[in-house]
């Protein structure tokens, strides 16, 4: 059943007002100095851009101010294995869908380990319940490859109908488990699901019909696929990947 475009989370705004520096982190990153208003697809929105763009502790702001934990995992988990996240989550706004979740997930990809941890710590206590391991495939996410543990929790544990936010979910999936995972991610929008992803990798910013917002020390663009940085560097290499790397290599021994 494909459900109408009817999104969960449909804006964050910056109150800016409330901002008492923009000299301080998180508040001197361009792209929150830039952030006034970002509208969501009901399907998938990208964040992209290069590394320190601040791509990560947007991610955070939203995911905390919707109710997630900020090492991840869904909204009853409450561990904490270091208070790191940055205080933006408390000078947004987020304007939400009349459509009400039934499922959500905040994953990122730097704090799985904490989160796989906790599962196993809390399926150790005496519970009447069924293990929390059950919801990722039936086996402990430490007992399974790194690849194969961030699949399980996409594959197992997001059961559609849900707002699911991603910090990177690539960075232990080879290319062909990436493009499982775009399959997966179609699956879950076909339930009415809505995705906001993070990501590096140009297979997963792929999806038909998605909102790409490139983050770059300009601010907030929104680019077509082909536009990013990302696919232009990846396209070119491939298609010239002798003359590229002859080219990276060819000042080892400059002075």
């Amino acid at each position: 059943m494909m459900y109408g475009l009817m999104p969960f989370l449909r804006q964050v705004e910056l109150d800016r007002q409330r901002i008492p520096s923009f000299d301080g982190y998180p508040f001197n990153l361009e792209v929150v100095k830039q952030l006034r208003t970002l509208s969501f697809h009901p399907k998938v929105t990208y964040l992209v851009g290069d590394n320190g763009m601040g791509k990560s502790t947007l991610m955070e702001a939203i995911a905390v101010a919707w109710g997630f934990n900020p090492e991840g995992g869904s909204m009853n988990f409450t561990f904490s294995t270091k208070a790191s996240h940055s205080e933006l989550y408390d000078y947004i706004r987020l304007v939400r869908g009349t459509r009400k979740p039934k499922d959500g997930f905040f994953f990122r990809a730097e704090s799985y380990y904490n989160l796989a941890t906790e599962i196993d710590a809390l399926d150790r206590e005496m519970s009447f319940g069924p293990p929390l391991t059950a919801s990722y495939g039936g086996k402990s996410l430490h007992e399974q490859s790194h690849g194969e543990s961030f699949f399980a929790t996409f594959l197992y544990r997001f059961g559609g109908r849900g707002l699911y936010i991603l910090d990177e979910p690539e960075a232990a999936l080879s290319p062909l488990r990436q493009l499982s995972m775009l399959a997966r991610i179609h699956e879950l929008v076909e339930k009415g699901s809505q995705f906001i992803i993070a990501t590096h990798s140009p297979i997963l910013m792929a999806y038909p019909e998605a909102t790409i917002y490139n983050l770059s020390p300009d601010g907030i663009e929104e680019k077509d696929l082909e536009e990013t940085e990302h696919f232009i560097i990846m396209k070119q290499f491939m298609n010239n990947r002798e003359k590229m790397i002859a080219e990276l290599m060819s000042g080892d021994d400059e002075e």
